[in-house]
């Protein structure tokens, strides 16, 4: 699907879309370290906040006593669970689950915030009236095996929420799910005749998979400062000022039922996220501190801290594959125990998997997922899902596996399976698939062989992978787009990048585009006040937010060339009343024609038939004009067809690695990425993302694992040494290639691309293929020799 309902969504020549190198808006800030973050406010006269924190995995504060710590001089305020001002709070943020206690006496995790907050002269002192305190703990059963968790005779770790999670609405046409029991709540979802489509198979395989948690610290730690002040207008109104709470001032706002406009949050920057959008309670609890105490208050989380949360949930997968000789799967059923993680965790990484996984691209109509979703003591899940954020993974290793017994290309199978653009019955490949399998053979000198068949000259096993995934696309959201001309600029405000995207980079590309401007004419205002927030996930929200922007600059184009000719016809009788003391601009030499005549090219208007008959923007109009447009673009395909029955564009990537058999050391020799972004908006942030996601998988399949002490519970890798991940001196080169097929329908017939291309099992594919026998994720040297029968 082009962008066909779009204006200029067919534009066939691009100035400014799509033009490489150009610089980030805020980029100097960001590399010269001048840009703030919440932890990087200092007020005068600051006090410090820190959280009483378990250090068990499951445990309830009985009794505190905090007569100690209140005497310590320099401590200023201390809160429990049981003061009237925490009892009444209440977070407004991304928050998953039923409904609890802003604070409570309950630890559902090793390190989790509880019971108490204590304020302070310094931060210092709050570590040490923490210690003072007089805590009586009940320690309660914990789990952090979740295999162990779902047996009938494990300790019920969550009596008090007894929900079965799901993901978006339910399927009204399903059967309910059964009851949760125990600490397991259980999902299905069953397509078709699976019975049937076992009989029509030639070969039926089984196999295990599995995906370790994989941490989701961000690079700047979350926390907040807060302090109030009196309107100077007004005398009356209070003001919040607060730095550091994410995305945006609306749930602080809601939080302390204070109005919109009297909450000021000037600072840009959040920090890079991975779909994580939750809010800390150290971003949501100053504002209250400030007001008790009558200072400004800052409550950052360490960096240790950062590890409360992952991206993906451990999981244990069971599946069965039923396919012909030819290789065309039959049947699918796909039996999975995943992590439901603590309480508040997102559904989006496991339930979410069932209704929005890879199965839909599939020409297999009979398909049973059965999922166990155990309670645990492990981590939060704030939003994000399998990584991916859908768990492809688990399709693409049946593909790999088929293609082993048939002695057959796996991208060959994967062709036969994906069915075509417009549902499951239309049998060939999409367009954009084959663009993209074309176009990767050729750039990794494509070469198929079985498993444990090529030796490279050095004595290593080579090995190499492929897979694919349908490009989402953010459509979903709504978009609130403005853009001002005065003085003859165009100004786009915006609330900012926020959690560290380039995304109003392609929206400024955009407008200046629809408006024959060049990128660096558009001046970005970044203000906390504005409506426009270009979020989503990466490039697919740039797509869809940028659509949207393309609408409101047409309009503002319109109002322009409407005000150049007014201008232009009106100049005696303007000269007749100037403003005082402003000197007007003569006018263009538009007198006689008609807004549709006339055109914008290199910041000019001009005649479209006499282009010679021309003039600058400044001054065409001494009018100050105003465009908006409230909208979402077009629902994409993928969402359309329920999410993978109607495709449109699609990526593909590729890994080769070494294996040396003697010491388990796998090298990734090269990583490739050839993929339909639909149209690239601004390749320079694209590129980056791909790099990022490939970065990710690295690091998931051969260095990342949550690791737990089995007795107490407790994390035994929450810092950057102990808790691996890919450096500098690690990560290979990726290589890029970015098709335009212009089949999406975001801005141009672009699509996003990036997050989807994250993966669990390319590397790990890749690995087998050079070795022969199967290593889980994180595949260590000690894990390779073990699968070689050498440890």
């Amino acid at each position: 699907m082009a962008d066909l309902a779009g204006a200029n969504g067919q534009r066939e020549n691009f100035r400014v879309v799509g033009k490489p190198n150009l610089p980030g808006v805020l980029s100097y800030a960001l590399a010269t370290g001048v840009a703030r973050f919440g932890i990087d406010y200092v007020l005068p006269d600051m006090l410090h906040a820190k959280f009483l924190r378990s250090p068990y995995a499951n445990a309830r504060v009985l009794r505190v006593d905090t007569a100690k710590a209140r005497a310590i001089p320099g401590v200023v305020d201390i809160l429990t669970w049981e003061d009237e001002d925490i009892k009444k709070l209440v977070s407004y943020g991304e928050h998953w689950g039923a409904p609890r206690p802003w604070l409570d006496n309950l630890a559902d995790q090793e390190g989790a915030e509880v019971a108490v907050i204590v304020v302070a002269e310094t931060e210092e002192l709050c570590e040490e009236a923490l210690r003072q305190l007089d805590v009586e703990w009940e320690v309660l059963p914990h789990i952090v095996d979740i295999l162990k968790g779902r047996k009938a005779d494990a300790p019920v770790i969550r009596p008090q929420d007894r929900s079965t999670p799901h993901f978006g609405a339910p399927d009204p046409n399903a059967p309910p799910n059964p009851p949760k029991e125990g600490n397991v709540a259980y999902s299905n979802v069953v397509q078709g005749d699976i019975e049937e489509g076992f009989k029509q198979a030639d070969h039926i395989m089984e196999y295990d998979m599995y995906m370790p948690a994989f941490a989701s610290h961000v690079p700047n730690p979350p926390g907040s400062v807060a302090w109030w002040s009196k309107d100077s207008y007004s005398g009356e109104d209070e003001v919040l000022h607060i730095e550091g709470a994410v995305r945006e001032r609306l749930p602080i706002s809601q939080m302390y039922d204070t109005p919109l406009d009297n909450v000021v949050q000037e600072g840009l920057f959040m920090g890079g996220r991975y779909c994580d959008w939750g809010l800390r309670r150290s971003q949501e609890i100053t504002p209250l501190l400030a007001k008790r105490t009558g200072r400004p208050v800052r409550c950052v989380l360490t960096r240790e801290q950062t590890f409360d949360s992952v991206i993906m949930k451990q999981r244990y997968m069971h599946l069965k594959v039923g396919f012909t000789k030819e290789g065309l799967i039959t049947a699918v059923d796909d039996f999975s125990v995943s992590d439901a993680g603590t309480w508040g965790s997102s559904s989006f990484g496991h339930v979410g998997d069932q209704k929005q996984g890879p199965y839909n691209t599939l020409k297999c109509k009979n398909i049973s997922q059965r999922m166990e979703i155990v309670d645990s003591n492990r981590h939060m899940m704030w939003v994000s899902g399998q990584h991916t954020p859908f768990n492809w993974d688990i399709v693409t290793i049946a593909l790999y596996m088929i293609s082993e017994k048939l002695g057959m290309d796996p991208i060959e199978v994967a062709r036969l399976n994906l069915h075509g653009p417009t549902s499951k019955d239309d049998r060939d490949p999409v367009p954009s698939f084959e663009a993209c399998v074309a176009a990767g053979k050729k750039m990794m000198d494509w070469d198929w062989h079985p498993s444990n068949a090529k030796t490279l000259p050095d004595g290593r096993k080579h090995g190499m992978s492929f897979r694919y995934q349908m490009c989402p696309r953010h459509s979903v959201s709504g978009y609130v787009c403005r853009l001002e001309f005065r003085d003859g600029v165009v100004h786009m405000p915006t609330q900012g990048p926020l959690f560290g995207a380039y995304m109003v980079e392609p929206n400024a590309m955009v407008v200046a585009e629809e408006l024959g401007l060049e990128y660096e004419d558009v001046k970005v205002d970044f203000n906390y006040r504005a409506k426009f927030s270009p979020v989503g996930g990466g490039s697919d929200g740039s797509t869809a937010s940028s659509w949207a922007m393309k609408e409101c600059a047409n309009i503002l184009k319109k109002q322009i060339l409407e005000a150049a000719v007014e201008y232009a016809e009106s100049w005696p009788l303007i000269l007749m009343a100037p403003l005082q003391g402003m000197p007007l601009p003569e006018p263009g030499p538009f007198k006689g024609c008609k807004p549709e005549d006339l055109d914008i090219m290199d910041g000019k208007i001009f005649v479209k038939a006499d282009p010679e008959r021309s003039a600058p923007l400044a001054q065409a109009t001494n009018r100050e004009l105003v465009a908006t447009y409230s909208g979402r673009p077009p629902l994409s395909a993928w969402l359309v067809g329920g999410c993978g029955n109607i495709l449109d564009t699609m990526n593909t990537v590729y890994c080769e690695v070494a294996v040396d058999t003697e010491t388990g050391e796998v090298e990734i020799l090269r990583f490739g990425a050839v993929v339909d972004p639909g149209k690239a908006l601004r390749p320079t942030s694209l590129e980056s993302q791909i790099d990022q996601v490939m970065f990710f998988s690295q690091g998931s399949q051969l260095l990342e694992d949550v690791v737990y002490d089995a007795r107490t519970g407790v994390k035994l890798n929450s810092n950057m040494i102990d808790y691996k991940k890919p450096t500098m001196m690690d990560v290979p080169t990726v290589e890029h290639e970015l098709l335009e097929t212009r089949s999406g329908n975001g801005a141009y017939g672009a699509n996003g691309i990036s997050h989807s291309m994250a993966n669990t099992h390319l590397v790990i594919t890749a690995i087998h293929n050079a070795i022969g026998v199967w290593v889980d994720p994180p595949a260590t040297p000690d894990k390779v020799l073990k699968a070689l029968g050498k440890a």
